[in-house]
């Protein structure tokens, strides 16, 4: 599940994963070309970009039509507002929903015959068991994604949100966000407690490391490439396969998202979105609401 399900919790991911350079599995176009969409009125203009919260540091994926859009864009949002050097107010809305006394031992949460698969994960990942034992399942979960992205070399401080929020800082411009970290956050919280525990068992089934590479290279190269297609089904797929997961981390927050869009263009004035690339890639994209609602979306690169 990992495979599309790091690119809903966008920023929020991205904090706890202190990572840094690519490893030579990923191989993507250099240099890329990601989509970029405009929708727009007389005095509003409004870029949506879709990211991947996470990059290697040497890949280029600024474009000048890309550049063009930051320069004239007065203001940027983001999903989430990440401070990458000050994580303490995002660390404190995931620990405050996900760590509490009296939960069953993790062990217990799980199928028996997985015990021992757990453990030889934990084992290779270096995390003590102990101490998922006081956290919700979802966000043991999380425990364990954000280790595999960190052995990878990953670094949260590459991607573009980051990079863009250093630039609109640097600039005086203003940065919003269209969640609250701890909404982020509660989107996992308020999973029924089966599917976040198949979330877990589905992580140690994957085994750690390899499958996440794999996964990852394959959100990497339809997204450096442009092509939205290949970015829908490889993003969103498995959130296909469980109504409750596509439901909270897709469905609604494009319904939302889509919705901010149309309020913002009543305002005058140019912004940039940036958000997840697989919320404006399918069929239930926020593009795709978009042009459901009757307005013109152009696709820019």
């Amino acid at each position: 599940m990992l495979k599309s399900l790091m690119r809903r919790v966008g920023a929020a991911l991205g904090l706890t994963l202190l990572l840094s350079p690519l490893p030579a599995a990923a191989r993507v176009p250099q240099p890329a070309r990601p989509a970029l969409w405009q929708v727009s009125d007389p005095d509003t203009t409004i870029y949506l970009f879709g990211t991947i919260h996470l990059l290697p540091e040497s890949l280029k994926w600024r474009t000048a039509k890309f550049d063009q859009a930051v320069e004239s864009a007065q203001q940027l949002f983001v999903e989430t507002v990440v401070d990458q050097q000050h994580p303490q107010a995002i660390q404190a809305a995931m620990f405050a929903l996900g760590v509490r006394p009296g939960l069953p031992p993790i062990a217990a949460r799980i199928p028996k015959s997985k015990i021992p698969k757990m453990r030889a994960y934990l084992a290779k990942a270096g995390i003590p068991e102990k101490g998922l034992d006081r956290m919700e399942t979802w966000l043991a979960w999380l425990t364990l994604v954000s280790t595999e992205f960190k052995d990878m070399g990953l670094k949260g401080s590459n991607g573009p949100e980051e990079i863009l929020r250093q630039q609109f800082l640097t600039e005086h411009k203003p940065i919003g966000q269209l969640e609250t970290p701890t909404e982020q956050f509660g989107f996992f919280a308020k999973l029924p407690e089966a599917a976040q525990r198949k979330l877990f068992v589905d992580q140690i089934d994957g085994g750690p490391n390899e499958d996440t590479k794999g996964a990852y290279n394959q959100m990497l190269s339809p997204w450096s490439r442009g092509d939205v297609k290949s970015m829908g089904i490889a993003f969103n797929k498995d959130l296909m396969t469980s109504p409750e997961l596509k439901a909270a981390l897709l469905e609604q927050r494009n319904a939302n998202w889509a919705k901010w869009v149309e309020q913002r263009l009543e305002q005058p004035g140019t912004v940039l979105v940036a958000v997840g690339a697989g919320h404006l890639a399918g069929k239930d994209s926020v593009i795709a609401r978009l042009q459901k609602d009757g307005y013109k979306v152009t696709r820019l690169q």
